[in-house]
């Protein structure tokens, strides 16, 4: 059976592994079974300290916490983020438009928007067409990267 994991390329791991484990209820990565620390269990792989720069923050990656959902990595790069994401995570917030009506589901988007502004995103732009049934928002977390709420 093929596993997969999201990696994140960033700038600054731990900035955004606290605003993605506030984002969705996730958990930073535990060290494995029988390990004190990752920066242990790395030691005891061969690993060498020059190589692990940064180790000490953990395993740069966060996990839900009912294993149900895939594990997040968050890859430090020396390059910046240059334009628009080519995939993105849509946090759906809400049901249906048959199980909501379309002011409850806004009203539910909007205090969701507002929790994660307060983490530190920020509003790219609002997706509602006119006289459409549907309603979202586009927000960037803190480096940048862009993500839905519906």
């Amino acid at each position: 059976m093929t596993t997969w994991q999201l990696t994140v390329d960033c700038s600054d791991s731990s900035r955004l592994i606290e605003f993605w484990c506030a984002a969705l209820g996730y958990v930073p990565e535990p060290a494995p079974d029988g390990w004190e620390s990752w920066l242990e269990y790395w030691r005891g792989g061969g690993i060498r300290d020059e190589d692990l720069v940064g180790a000490e923050a953990g395993s740069g990656a966060i996990i839900d916490p009912e294993g149900l959902r895939p594990r997040i990595w968050f890859q430090e790069v020396p390059e910046p983020k240059v334009g628009k994401n080519r995939l993105h995570l849509d946090l759906r917030h809400t049901p249906g438009r048959d199980a909501m009506p379309y002011a409850a589901r806004r009203a539910s988007v909007d205090a969701e928007v507002a929790r994660l502004v307060a983490l530190g995103a920020t509003v790219a732009y609002v997706n509602a067409p006119e006289g459409a049934d549907y309603y979202a928002q586009t927000l960037r977390d803190p480096e940048g990267n862009e993500f839905c709420v519906v």
